[in-house]
């Protein structure tokens, strides 16, 4: 992780969209002298005010052309969805020099939309920070969300490396490890490692309300550490994820097809009565777990560390 001292601060940060992420950008970006002036946009009054309260920035518009103006860096912690109408609108008004960045879960879609807008001068290095939570609003932030989480970058080919690692810096002093990674390859690793799982998390818990013959009571009263989990992950940002799903639509049949055969082999397995195969492939998989607490990506305490302490 970068020291404190080896990141030079943004003059003019802006954040367009304050809900998990961006709170999280600014709330840190704040406590380390990583911005000189904190610049907080969002077009709905409600929450622009709620970030006045909780003093998340030195500067709250609903105004684009405001926002971005004079910024050295822009940073759209909005959904995928809002990008090309977001672009067209502050084109005009970024500087040369300015770097132009995300922290969407899709990649290529990112790029066809913000690219048309981007000014000649202007650095479009598009991000993505593996790090969040099922909750949303600029309440939801907290200042050491990024501590050891990945941000992949995914500069566009001929562009300027100078803002790459700029970039780059920044979210190490937020925190982050950072590695730069082809957009499209973005796009399927995160399928199957992001966007899968939250579909079957959506399908699994709306599948056991829509059972006539489970009661929501019984789903509720009697859910075990696996369902459990399941509704924690179906509990995101729903305009968050519809967006990720249109807007990353090839990858995710391609992997969600490779999903369904692999599904219908345990199927038939269990059909057979083929326990060589499932214990072969529970086995397996159960690596996988492993590996991700070796690598810090989680911890191996009894249900992942999420249980409460009897007081």
């Amino acid at each position: 992780m970068a020291e404190q001292s080896d990141f030079q601060p943004f003059k003019r940060l802006a954040l367009i969209g304050i809900g998990l992420i961006g709170s999280s950008i600014a709330l840190r970006a704040s406590r380390d002298g990583l911005a000189d002036e904190i610049v907080v946009y969002t077009r709905r009054a409600e929450t622009l005010e709620k970030a006045r309260e909780l003093n998340l920035g030195d500067v709250y518009t609903d105004r684009i052309s405001e926002a971005v103006a004079g910024a050295d860096c822009v940073i759209l912690c909005i959904p995928v969805g809002a990008f090309a109408s977001v672009g067209e609108r502050m084109s005009e008004h970024l500087e040369p020099g300015t770097i132009v960045t995300d922290v969407g879960s899709v990649k290529r879609s990112v790029i066809d939309q913000l690219l048309p807008h981007i000014p000649d001068g202007v650095h479009l290095v598009p991000g993505h920070p593996i790090a969040g939570t099922e909750h949303s609003g600029p309440e939801s932030g907290f200042p050491t969300l990024f501590d050891n989480r990945w941000n992949l970058l995914t500069p566009l080919e001929g562009g300027d490396e100078a803002a790459t690692e700029r970039l780059a810096d920044f979210w190490r002093a937020l925190g982050s490890q950072v590695d730069i990674m082809d957009p499209d390859h973005h796009d399927r690793v995160l399928a199957v490692t992001s966007h899968i799982p939250h579909l079957i998390a959506y399908n699994i818990v709306g599948t056991a309300d829509d059972l006539a013959e489970v009661t929501q009571k019984e789903v509720i009263k009697y859910s075990a550490s696996g369902f459990r989990d399941f509704t924690r992950i179906a509990a995101s940002d729903p305009v968050m994820w519809r967006d990720v799903f249109l807007h990353n639509k090839d990858a995710t049949l391609e992997m969600l097809g490779r999903f369904s055969e692999d599904l219908s082999a345990l199927q038939r397995a269990i059909r057979h009565g083929d326990g060589d195969l499932l214990f072969d492939h529970f086995t397996r998989t159960r690596e996988i777990r492993r590996g991700i607490i070796d690598a810090g990506q989680e911890v191996a305490e009894p249900n992942f560390g999420r249980y409460k302490t009897d007081t």
